[in-house]
């Protein structure tokens, strides 16, 4: 609302809440840095879990930092921007969602110092993107390369991602069916490794242990065998993969059958039969003895195939034809009267197995599959939900690897030897950009504090021990969390692809430098007054809460 001439001139509507400059600054990053303080403590191998209760009373128990900030209710639009960095740190690389956010959490710590001594917002985002870019140059310097039939250093690659989870104490195991998952699915794309982490599909089942956990050369499908006459295992299974239905269609124009007397009737229905059974006939002809249809199979249909011997599954979904198809190497067929004996896929063995309480179809032993299962197994419902999550984390981890053959250690040791580097070159800038760029390198520190204090360490000393041993020339010395000693981390095997560090620096200053730059917040008035549940957190008393 403005005053003109002593008669108020409303601009914004009624209701609407405005917070400028350094309230507007100073709220933005404290919303940040509360939704970074969240997360902080589930940063590493000796990190804490979560446990999220949504409002129908489903639980999420979990220390992975992008599920936690999905699952939490977060109304702050600043506090919504970092959770943005979470799930691109997540499409992008699978791992380091924590560490993206405690860092822009720590960045925006830190320009709240500069702000407070009187710096522009401006200088500071100028220079934050210089010490990023200066960073980036560093870790190329100090990244490992990485051969992708080095199976030993991919499976080091793979735990460190399962590392903190709750499938730690079969490691071993579950990173080695990362490793074969992975290369049976990655394929050489003009000399360039292609991995397509949608190959490898993870079907989950309560009951067992994390290591019975199982990695399946074919695909395993949540369905059953359509006709209890059908066999139920089948070697040497020929397979044809059907997107059609197998029943007789309607006709697409409105048409009206006029039936007159019985006979007419019995030949109506014999022919309906009759082409079902021709059907049937040219499936079984091809030398077909298992089919995977994607839409339905009529009463009929089933029984002729139960009777030639052929177990059927239908409605698969759409998805899953697809893997089964790369596979096994079968044609995706849309056509029975374009059907030929080399359109079909080949397998060892296709059979019909109760795991838990559900039956299950398993194709195993296809030859050179390019879709593969993991069948993962545990203890209870949260249990399977978190493995399944430190899998994930764990395939995309090591398809960045094979793709970009880059790695650096792990244990907080590239960002101290990116805070001493960036620190020998910040005077080079001048200016006030050098304040910035020696905040961002001490805002780099944050991480290896955090390990410290989540394994119940000091952190001062162990971060006086980590920066000596890099001033040393050990560019690999990091916080070994187990031991409570800081050692190399390259032979103790724990390494990340550059990839993720990487991106986790770049969204980090890009979301805090975003923040940075808002003076100006304009709330308009919520719908509902009442509806003010979840937004505890952020609640400073400020209209910029209300959404």
């Amino acid at each position: 609302m403005a005053v003109l001439q002593g008669q108020p001139v409303l601009i914004l509507k009624e209701g609407t809440q405005r917070t400028v400059g350094r309230d507007a600054q100073r709220l933005n990053i404290m919303a940040a840095r509360v939704i970074a303080e969240a997360v902080k403590t589930t940063l590493g191998p000796r990190g804490m879990d979560k446990m999220l209760v949504d409002s129908l009373g489903d639980v999420v128990i979990t220390n992975d930092g992008v599920t936690i900030l999905k699952e939490m209710d977060i109304e702050h639009p600043a506090a919504k921007m970092v959770v943005e960095i979470a799930k691109t740190q997540e499409n992008e690389v699978g791992d380091g969602t924590t560490t993206a956010v405690v860092l822009a959490g720590e960045l925006l710590k830190k320009a709240e110092e500069l702000l407070d001594n009187e710096i522009h917002p401006t200088i500071i985002a100028k220079g934050y993107r210089l010490a990023a870019e200066k960073a980036m140059e560093v870790l190329d310097n100090i990244a490992i390369s990485v051969d992708p039939s080095d199976e030993e250093t991919l499976r080091k690659i793979a735990a460190t991602a399962i590392t903190g989870k709750h499938a730690e104490y079969a490691i071993n195991h579950l990173s080695s069916l990362v490793v074969q998952a992975v290369k049976k699915v990655a394929e050489q794309v003009n000399g360039k490794w292609e991995v397509d982490v949608d190959n490898i599909k993870i079907e989950k089942r309560q009951g067992g242990g994390v290591e019975d956990t199982e990695l399946i050369d074919g695909i395993v499908i949540d369905k059953e065998v359509v006709h209890p006459g059908m066999p139920k295992r089948i070697k040497d299974a020929k397979i044809l993969v059907l997107k059609a239905a197998l029943e007789v269609k309607e006709t697409e124009t409105d048409a009206e059958i006029r039936i007159t007397d019985p006979e007419m009737l019995q030949r109506f229905i014999e022919q309906e039969e009759k082409m079902i059974k021709d059907m049937v006939d040219a499936i079984a002809n091809t030398g077909a003895n298992v089919v995977f249809c994607q839409k339905g199979i009529d009463d009929l249909a089933q029984y002729y195939l139960a009777k030639a011997g052929i177990l059927a599954v239908r409605r698969v979904k759409q998805s899953d034809i697809e893997k089964i198809a790369k596979a096994t190497g079968a044609k995706i067929i849309t056509d029975l009267r374009d059907l030929k004996s080399e359109d079909l896929g080949e397998a060892e063995l296709v059979e019909e197995k109760k795991i838990g309480d559900e039956e299950m179809v398993f194709i195993r032993g296809c030859k050179n599959p390019k879709a593969v299962t993991l069948l993962v197994r545990g203890g209870t419902e949260h249990i399977v939900d978190e493995v399944e999550r430190s899998l994930t984390d764990s395939l995309k981890v090591t398809k960045a690897a094979i793709e970009n053959g880059k790695v650096v250690a792990g244990g907080g040791a590239p960002e101290i030897e990116l805070a001493l580097k960036l620190k020998e070159w910040a005077p080079s800038l001048g200016g006030r950009e050098q304040l910035a760029a020696e905040a961002f390198a001490s805002a780099l520190e944050a991480i290896p504090r955090a390990l410290a204090e989540n394994a119940g360490l000091d952190p001062i000393d162990i971060l006086v021990e980590i920066r000596k041993a890099h001033e040393d020339g050990n560019a690999f010395a990091g916080v070994d969390v187990f031991e409570g000693k800081v050692i190399d981390m390259k032979e103790k095997g724990v390494l990340e692809p550059l990839r993720v560090k990487k991106q986790a620096i770049s969204s980090a200053t890009e979301v805090a430098i975003m923040i940075l730059r808002i003076d100006d917040v304009i709330a308009a008035k919520g719908l509902d007054k009442d509806s003010d549940k979840g937004g505890d957190d952020f609640d400073s008393g400020d209209s910029s809460d209300d959404e």
